[in-house]
């Protein structure tokens, strides 16, 4: 089980256990209690869960947990992760919570936690939430002051309202334009296909059932989501989003039905909102270069931070940043909510296609872009620390940046290589001007981690 500024991530039934979602729902909710001053407001916080078949589960410890610790609970059923980033200042609750495991396998779940401002916890602060759970020092009340469990079913509608208020809807819908979704049987495909809808899209579905028995593996990369490609394809449609379970990450398939990457729904994002206006944009060292490229053209600059959708959303709050997200398919509109959201990655680049009317492969080749590679393998915090020793000695010759593992800038690309926050894995990202040169930086890696493994055995 891992505990991380991206919250409690763990395998149901084996290291996450109803037992320990209730004890975390007991640390956050203390955590919530410690930072009150004086005799307030009875404090409250909302619930969303993705739709794998344990979430109703963990939902109902967790909400337990922060019931005993006097916190009202607000149930918002199965909703994406950036709806229930959203609920939390429509309903004045003080946190949020969401069950979900992301893009992991079925077999996982975990919780996420939010603050009042919608955002994830910064690392500071998820460690007190940490430390708090790891000492069980809860602060338990009485049944007098326990808390109680509501509803609420406006999820959808108020997520919608907000994300059609930054694009025209008229000039999308007057496009009537065909597109595939999807959802993997996740917790974006209902709100997402009422946001088509409502656009005057004609929407041909595909795994959108909440059903949590995720139809492929339920990151949306190139492998997991051909048979959206064919659809495209035999459908003719304009276009094909493929979210992954939370809904919080976007992936793109072009009128060819050709995959483009994730990195493209950012810098697509990018390329609408800088077209308007300019200005600063915000995201991670992992992300490709083609948003600095987009910005610089407009007149504006991009600012870098360390992975994590937290460490995103406070440079974008603190900048008054005009976009930004991850190249993971993230993106974040503060017009909507200091989260990654699909829905608003959905509608700037139809409004993109609306006012250009280009197609996607179109819009794609006036951005450009590089070879980019990621991967990841297994390793732990000494193979991960060893790897990164020798590759600051390896590439002596390239900028390094140490603010989130080691990213080396080059004249001719960039190599970052990270510790996951959700995994035991190591991710390596190369992105250079051609497939052979990011190779070269990536058989280096695998080389380093070659030497490294075997000079471990001795």
């Amino acid at each position: 089980m891992i505990i991380s500024v991206s919250g409690l991530r763990g395998i149901v039934g084996e290291n996450l256990t109803d037992a320990v979602a209730v004890d975390y729902g007991c640390a956050f909710g203390t955590f919530l209690a410690s930072r009150q001053i004086g005799e307030g407001k009875k404090l409250s916080v909302c619930i969303g869960r993705d739709s794998r078949p344990t979430g109703q589960m963990l939902t109902s410890a967790a909400a337990a947990g922060l019931c005993s610790v006097g916190i009202n609970v607000i149930d918002l059923g199965i909703v994406t992760t950036p709806g229930v980033g959203i609920m939390i200042k429509e309903l004045g609750c003080d946190g949020g919570v969401v069950v979900t495991a992301s893009h992991n396998p079925m077999q996982y779940n975990g919780i996420k936690v939010l603050l009042d401002n919608s955002t994830a916890p910064p690392a500071h602060v998820a460690a007190q939430i940490r430390q708090y759970f790891l000492d069980k020092k809860f602060a338990i009340v009485d049944s007098e002051n326990c808390g109680k469990v509501t509803s609420s079913e406006r999820t959808d509608a108020v997520h919608i309202a907000r994300v059609l208020a930054i694009v025209e809807k008229e000039e999308i819908s007057a496009m009537e334009f065909k597109v595939v979704l999807d959802s993997v049987n996740g917790a974006g495909g209902r709100v997402t296909k009422r946001l088509l809808a409502e656009l005057g899209c004609e929407v041909a579905a595909i795994n959108d059932e909440p059903t949590g028995i995720f139809a492929h593996a339920p990151e949306p990369t190139a492998e997991n989501i051909t048979s959206l490609c064919e659809v495209v394809r035999a459908k003719e449609a304009a276009i094909g989003f493929a979210q992954d379970p939370d809904g919080d990450r976007l992936a793109i398939v072009d009128e060819t039905g050709a995959y483009i990457g994730e990195e493209y729904t950012l810098a697509l994002a990018a390329k609408y909102i800088f077209g308007k206006k300019t200005g600063r944009a915000a995201t991670n060292l992992s992300t490709s270069r083609m948003i600095d490229d987009i910005a610089a053209k407009a007149g504006g600059c991009v600012i870098r931070t360390p992975v994590g959708e937290a460490n995103v959303a406070a440079a974008m709050l603190e900048n008054n940043c005009i976009i930004g997200g991850e190249g993971n398919g993230g993106v974040i509109d503060l017009q909507v909510s200091p989260i990654r959201d699909s829905l608003v990655g959905i509608v700037l680049v139809l409004q993109l296609m609306a006012e250009t009317e280009k197609t996607i492969s179109q819009l794609v080749g006036e951005i450009g872009g590089y070879y980019m590679i990621k991967d990841k393998f297994a390793a732990d915090q000494l193979q991960a620390r060893q790897i990164l020793d020798s590759a600051k000695k390896r590439f002596t010759n390239a900028r390094l940046d140490t603010t989130d593992g080691c990213r080396f800038d080059f004249d001719d690309g960039w190599l970052h290589l990270r510790a996951s926050n959700t995994e035991p894995v190591m991710r390596v990202i190369v992105e250079a001007k051609d497939r052979s040169c990011a190779k070269q930086y990536i058989d280096a890696v695998f080389g380093m981690r070659k030497e490294i493994a075997e000079a471990n055995k001795k």
